[in-house]
């Protein structure tokens, strides 16, 4: 069958099927395996084609949905949100995602190297008080001392808070056509790359790595996704595709603030390792690499590994 003909036999039923909001579950579930057959279909036979995009995005809309209706029950509440609806959120929004940790990552670089050809590109970035009471920190022989510089549970509670609010900053900002965002996953990356480097002008690139990384791995990839859920929004209304703009917008917000939502857990994590044990990592550098190679782990299982997993279980049932 041609492509437009396969359209033109199902697109009423697929506009019907855009209105998920006022659908029961039955109803929900019932479309939902259509539209994996459907989809099935032009995967085979029409691969890379704008509908088998459309039907993608429509059946990621129904997955969220499906499971969002689980959270009036108890059985499926909060544990389905974190077991189930976020990470796969996070799989159908891969690519957005990516974009923005390839966005961070060139930011990043260009921190490196403004910071290696301008000594005084790290103070612009950092501040100045940042840099110089490093600098007597390092003299003294505790270059991370900045992180045992307060009460713990002060520390925790400040920090937790303050990630809490530049995730959500980075997500709001998406409203701004996306530029908001962008800019803020820019910033971001170049003071990464300059914090970095200036380290590394050090001699301390080792130690700061192993120090740093300890809170940061959850929570600079908490910050890129939260970036990444500010894309999902702008870009929902710069390009709603086959959707009406407003019915687009409508969805990517929502779909980005879950995205925000589901992020909390992890900077709170990331909060209590930056106040609790990043402080030894001067003492005891061993304590953050540990930290680094669990944290990496749970960021490189619970993102990237059980989204696809899920995915898969979801598209083709379980064994």
């Amino acid at each position: 069958m041609k492509e437009s003909r396969f359209v033109n036999r199902n697109k009423s039923k697929w506009a019907e099927m855009e209105n998920v909001g006022r659908l029961n579950t039955d109803t929900l579930a019932s479309n939902y395996v259509i539209l994996s057959d459907d989809l099935s279909y032009a995967k085979t036979f029409y691969p890379g084609s704008d509908v088998e995009k459309y039907l993608n995005q429509l059946i990621s809309v129904y997955q969220i949905n499906i499971y969002g209706k689980g959270e009036q029950s108890e059985r499926r509440g909060m544990l389905t949100f974190w077991g189930h609806e976020f990470p796969l959120l996070l799989y159908w929004e891969r690519r957005t995602l990516l974009f923005a940790l390839l966005l961070f990552l060139f930011s990043a670089l260009i921190g490196v190297f403004s910071t290696a050809h301008d000594e005084s590109f790290v103070r612009s970035i950092l501040g100045d008080a940042y840099v110089e009471r490093t600098i007597s920190n390092i003299e003294n022989g505790t270059p991370m001392g900045i992180y045992a510089s307060g009460d713990e549970l002060d520390m925790f509670v400040m920090i937790t808070t303050n990630n809490i609010k530049v995730s959500f900053v980075a997500f709001v900002f998406g409203i701004l056509f996306s530029a908001g965002t962008l800019w803020i996953l820019f910033t971001n990356g170049l003071m990464v790359g300059a914090f970095q480097y200036f380290f590394f002008q050090q001699g301390l690139l080792l130690h700061s790595v192993l120090s740093v990384w300890a809170h940061g791995t959850f929570e600079i990839t908490s910050i890129i996704i939260a970036g990444g859920a500010g894309l999902v929004m702008g870009n929902s209304f710069l390009f709603p595709g086959t959707y009406r703009r407003m019915y687009s917008f409508k969805e990517g917000a929502l779909r980005g603030i879950k995205i925000v939502t589901g992020l909390i857990p992890f900077f709170v994590i990331a909060g209590w390792i930056e106040s609790f044990i990043t402080r030894y990592a001067d003492s005891y550098p061993v304590v953050g690499a540990a930290a680094i190679i669990l944290s990496l782990g749970g960021v490189i299982g619970y993102f990237i590994v059980y989204p696809y997993y899920l995915h898969k279980n979801e598209l083709y049932g379980k064994d």
